[in-house]
């Protein structure tokens, strides 16, 4: 079936609302200001209506890219334009004419979009805002995420995004947030860090129902540690590179995690033959450029942890004895029931599942991991490698129990009925 010229269009303006939202709400914020982020957003989504129409009725521009950004800077500058004779701006007169003729004399180059994206990515990241605010404006102000993706992406409703939304907008307005990079980059990157590290996890947790989705994230947060990485402001990028190099690693396998019926596939049954070199080459330069800064910290532990899985020629073959040593190191900078329940795994490996189970039992008392499925999962693997068939079954079962997504469970299920006589 041909495809019409109105599908497209249409076609061609999803994908540049995608790929130019966040570049273009982010390069509108830098004249409207902070406390407008909003109006921002509401003038991309106008762009954005009018590419559809006016493409559907005149053809495709030569230059879509610049199409939209003329048409958004139009929209901005009539916006400041009744700004300035509006008496509730009368204070800000100077500001909003200068502001007007830094905009009409503004070219759009791919230098000043990525310059405007980093100021935006502090300015979602700002400490007044709550860890699940920044991560909801940086998915729907610097990644074009609709509130209903976002809420897919989380496991919540619309509503909850929303609120989200609301409470981060309003701190933004609240505080005056400047646009601007910190001056206090060491205490301010580390957030931005953080907060890209968790919408990576968001898309790469085999949890999602919606994989597009996902994987989506992924990328995302690839692409925005990317603008940290190449930026001539931020000097010391030790984490940046780690934290990327981190993510390469583990998106090269995202491929062989899933197979033809949307079932997980575990790492040890993975074919590493489908892993992407290009994007473990990818890792391990970032990982070099890191290591030369000199600088340990806990992404960069990750990211040599992550390393030795992607370079190991086998699951059998992979230096457990180095992991182990990495995870002690972790243990050091970061004491969390996580790291010590993914450090169990390299310690069974190298001093065998007993000792694995001996830890993890002394983890139950001290903390609240138990309430994690995956902690019932790791301990039901033990107990099925040292052939406690009763012990398994029932760490099993409560994994499941504990457990909200369907794919999970399935995985979960497969392996109980393995060791569970019909």
């Amino acid at each position: 079936m041909a495809v019409t010229n109105e599908e497209h269009s249409r076609e061609l303006t999803e994908h540049f609302f995608r790929n130019e939202y966040g570049k273009m709400v982010s390069v509108i914020t830098r004249y409207i200001g902070t406390e407008n982020v909003q109006t921002a957003e509401d003038i991309v989504q106008e762009t954005l209506l009018k590419a559809v129409d006016y493409w559907q009725h005149n053809g495709i521009p030569k230059k879509p890219q610049a199409w939209l950004y003329a048409t958004a800077k139009n929209l901005t500058l009539n916006i400041l334009k009744r700004k300035k004779h509006h008496v509730e701006f009368k204070n800000q007169v100077k500001i909003i004419e200068k502001n007007s003729q830094e905009l009409e004399k503004l070219q759009i180059s791919e230098e000043n979009i990525s310059d405007e994206q980093l100021k935006m990515m502090f300015v979602c990241c700002h400490s007044s805002i709550s860890e699940n605010s920044q991560i909801a404006l940086i998915l729907k102000i610097l990644c074009g995420f609709s509130i209903s993706e976002i809420a897919n992406a989380f496991f919540t409703s619309k509503e909850t995004i929303n609120k989200r939304l609301v409470r981060g907008r309003k701190q933004l307005r609240t505080n005056h947030v400047s646009f601007e990079i910190p001056k206090n980059l060491s205490g301010n990157l580390p957030i931005v860090l953080k907060t890209i590290f968790l919408l990576f996890n968001e898309g790469y947790s085999p949890t999602q129902k919606n994989e597009l989705i996902r994987y989506d994230l992924c990328l995302e947060a690839i692409r925005l540690t990317e603008i940290l990485v190449q930026s001539d402001i931020i000097t010391k990028k030790a984490d940046s590179y780690a934290l990327l190099a981190l993510m390469y690693f583990n998106a090269s396998r995202f491929d062989s995690r899933m197979n033809a019926t949307n079932s997980i596939i575990e790492m040890d049954k993975q074919d590493r033959k489908n892993w992407n070199q290009e994007l473990i080459n990818k890792g391990i330069h970032n990982l070099n450029q890191a290591i030369n800064e000199k600088q340990v910290s806990i992404y960069l532990i990750l990211a040599t942890i992550s390393a030795n899985h992607c370079i190991a020629p086998s699951f059998e073959k992979t230096d457990w004895k180095e992991i182990l040593s990495l995870y002690d190191n972790l243990i050091e900078l970061e004491d969390t029931p996580i790291t010590r329940l993914n450090r169990s795994v390299a310690l069974s490996k190298v001093k065998g599942n007993r000792k694995a189970i001996i830890e993890l039992e002394k983890l139950k008392k001290k903390t609240a991991i138990d309430k994690n499925h995956l902690f019932h999962s790791t301990l039901a693997e033990l107990y099925r490698l040292e052939n406690e068939i009763e012990k398994a079954k029932n760490s099993y079962k409560k994994a499941i129990i504990l457990t909200k997504n369907e794919r999970d469970i399935k995985l979960l299920q497969k392996k109980l009925m393995e060791i569970v006589p019909i």
